[in-house]
């Protein structure tokens, strides 16, 4: 199997069974194993078997379900909602112009000779020629075994403008031709502004891409040549003048500036950058050149992956979009038989006009909107996911941003997360008989080939000294315990109580607590089986670690810290960041398993991460959140990922799911209270008591309208601070 996953930008959707109707379809293709349409999105992703099917087979797949597909490049910019917007607003005019004239004649100019045939004339091309999308997507629907918007906008407008032709032309009677013209003016109308809205709701993916320059500056035999930014390739040498922004990533060769890196962590300080640092193409150099060697590029650039990664959680769904497609699937075919009823009703029970009872069913098929429930999730959802890009928080969407507003307890891993990482040599406490050179010497050896922050502050305060370290002839990493090394026959062994009691060394278990209770990582040392020595190792809090517990305590979040070390050491730590509840001493592979102990007690756990060994911890936990500075498989393995390595982001990114949450309860809400009042308005229901019916362009301009709210107070979620 060759799985391969592509992007689709579509065009003729109208609502979310449009959606529907083509996930039928591309899903039966051979080899497809996922498909998911983004009706607000006006996107599809596939996944499927390159050995089975092909990207022709996908997009005939779609062109057979009535609408239009084309690939988009991972992490690439199209141009959907403005081309949809561009060509909603062409046919809205076009439909105005000719339906004037209609309402014109009918309501106003009524002894105009040949009024009816000029009715006629006028309303046919808007019925038939921009009408059409709905009769191409009704069938194409059908044909699929679904039934949406564009099937009851089809019924309604031909409704009227059949009976209309009827009385012109066969019978005596009322004409409706401005019901029908203005009926599908109004929908174009509705879908212009929807087009807007949902334009606006996909900003975050514009402003990302927006970031890339379109030509870069490269040094080549020594002269400056400009080139294309797709013509970079990966160890090419780029020039960057203050101002200007890079147009690749790479690491600087020359040259000392600050760059802005807002657009990826939203920091708004510069950050300072030398020779050898990484610079990352989009951010803004400020104030001096630079040159250096471009080590990713296109596809494969800082920039480029945060656009896929947005991309793609805009293209997920939230499990809450479940119960919207449920009531979906059966709304189409409950509108048409209420509309039927509604006929009936009216004109054999309670003796209405043939003209008023076909008026008023007309008004009940128009006037309901899956439209408006199929929008409330996804639209919230792309808004509070670009929302979060915006902010250096980057959400793998809607599960994440659903679940994570239900968090319980968040759990904090202590090295590099909740501290620096990058701790210091504190104490050197030789035993009797040794030096502290010599500890420092010994410990040294033993940690010249460990990659553990605790081996680097080590080797970090022996280059300090000036003390040479020689190579050991083996090594060997104890997980959760510590390291063994062999230097000229002898077995040097450097690590905490449990690897002591492991290779059974007596020790002096009275200095390393009381360096413990000053929340330090202590370490004993035995060469040739003998102790000789304790060494002390401290890490500071992160700025803001303390302010970030507590704001999660006052949104009544319990807050737990897990590490490996001692319950001394851990307990001084969590201290210092205002955490009471703390797990102590779990080797890297338990994590996890404290993670399902928690869950097992009912609670929805946050874990906050970094490393390697955070990993599996993230993935157990309900919502896994990794710090953007750590290493790639927490950053994959991590649901909401944090660029700009703030803790307080943490809060931040619960707040924004629970805004975005809020946003979709509104947004389903108006959708089912407007469809549960608007039907038996449209069909008559005022009209004993009030003398009120709903006439049915003014039914449809309301449904319209309705699709638009819903979008519009899904942007109202930017104005979350």
């Amino acid at each position: 199997m060759r799985m391969k996953r592509i992007v689709f930008e579509i065009s003729g959707m109208h609502c979310t069974n449009c959606a529907r109707t083509i996930e039928k379809s591309v899903g039966r293709v051979k080899g497809v194993k996922s498909t998911s349409v983004n009706f607000a999105a006006d996107s599809a992703q596939v996944e499927f078997d390159e050995a089975e099917t092909g990207v022709d087979e996908l997009k005939k797949a779609v062109r057979d379900a009535g609408y239009e597909a084309e690939e988009v490049s991972m992490g690439g910019e199209h141009a959907g909602h403005d081309m949809n917007a561009m060509e909603m607003r062409n046919q809205f005019v076009i439909s105005l112009i000719l339906s004037l004239p209609v309402v014109a004649l009918s309501m106003f100019l009524m002894d105009v000779p040949g009024r009816g045939l000029i009715m006629f004339l006028l309303s046919t091309p808007v019925q038939f020629w921009i009408g059409w999308r709905f009769y191409k997507g009704s069938w194409a629907a059908l044909k699929n075994g679904v039934a949406n918007m564009d099937l009851l906008i089809a019924i309604g407008t031909t409704t009227a403008y059949i009976y209309s032709v009827a009385t012109l032309f066969f019978m005596q009677g009322d004409m409706f031709f401005e019901t029908s013209a203005l009926l599908i003016t109004f929908v174009l109308l509705g879908k212009y502004l929807e087009a807007l809205s949902k334009g606006r709701a996909s900003d975050a993916i514009k402003k990302l891409m927006g970031m890339r320059p379109k030509m870069a500056v490269l040094i080549r035999k020594g002269k400056e040549v400009e080139v294309a930014v797709e013509d970079v390739k990966r160890g090419d040498v780029v020039i960057v003048y203050p101002g200007e922004r890079m147009p690749v990533d790479g690491v600087v060769l020359s040259g000392y500036t600050a760059v802005d890196e807002s657009m990826l962590t939203g920091e708004s300080i510069p950050v300072e950058k030398k020779k050898g640092d990484k610079v990352i193409g989009g951010t803004v150099n400020k104030n001096g050149s630079i040159t250096f060697k471009a080590t990713a590029v296109g596809s494969d650039s800082v920039l480029a992956h945060i656009v896929k990664f947005v991309q793609d959680a805009q293209m997920t769904k939230a499990p809450i979009q479940r119960f919207a497609d449920q009531v979906s699937a059966y709304f189409v075919p409950a509108v048409v038989a209420a509309s039927i009823l509604t006929f009936l009703g009216w004109y054999f029970l309670l003796n209405a006009t043939f003209a008023f009872s076909l008026m008023a069913a007309v008004a009940v098929v128009v006037i309901a909107c899956p439209c408006a429930l199929g929008l409330a999730t996804p639209t919230a959802v792309m808004v509070g996911v670009g929302m979060g890009a915006e902010k250096g928080m980057l959400i793998r969407g809607g599960e994440a941003l659903e679940k994570a507003h239900r968090l319980t307890a968040v759990v904090f891993d202590k090295t590099s997360t909740l501290t620096v990482g990058k701790p210091e040599v504190t104490d050197i406490m030789p035993a009797k008989g040794a030096t502290e050179k010599q500890v420092l010497l010994y410990s040294a050896i033993a940690e010249k080939r460990s990659e553990h922050p605790l081996g680097e502050a080590i080797l970090a305060n022996a280059k300090g000294r000036k003390v040479a370290v020689p190579d050991a002839s083996s090594f060997s990493a104890v997980p959760g315990h510590g390291v063994v090394a062999k230097h000229k026959g002898k077995e040097i062994v450097l690590g905490n109580r449990k690897m002591m009691a492991r290779k059974r060394i007596r020790f002096d278990e009275n200095g390393m607590k009381r360096l413990e209770m000053e929340g330090k990582t202590v370490m004993a040392l035995a060469v040739g089986g003998r102790f000789i020595g304790l060494i002390a190792v401290a890490d500071v809090l992160k700025d803001g670690s303390a302010e970030a517990v507590a704001r999660l305590k006052r949104m009544g979040k319990r807050v737990i810290m897990i590490t490996g070390d001692n319950e001394l050491t851990a307990n001084a730590i969590a201290r210092k960041a205002g955490i009471s509840e703390v797990i102590a001493e779990v080797l890297p592979e338990g994590k996890a398993a404290e993670v399902k102990k928690l869950q097992k007690k009912g609670e929805i756990v946050a874990m906050v991460g970094d490393g390697v060994n955070d990993a599996p911890a993230l993935a157990q936990a309900d919502v896994g959140i990794a710090m953007g500075s750590g290493t790639d498989v927490a950053m994959e393995t991590g649901e909401i990922i944090l660029m700009k390595d703030d803790l307080n982001d943490v809060a931040a990114a619960i707040r924004l799911s629970q805004a975005t949450m809020d946003k979709i309860r509104q947004n389903m809400f108006w959708a089912l209270f407007y469809n549960s009042l608007g039907i038996p308005v449209a069909a008559g229901a005022l009209y004993p008591s009030f003398g009120l019916l709903l006439k049915p362009e003014l039914a449809g301009l309301a449904m319209a309208l309705s699709s638009v709210s819903v979008v519009t107070n899904s942007l109202l979620l930017r104005r979350l601070k």
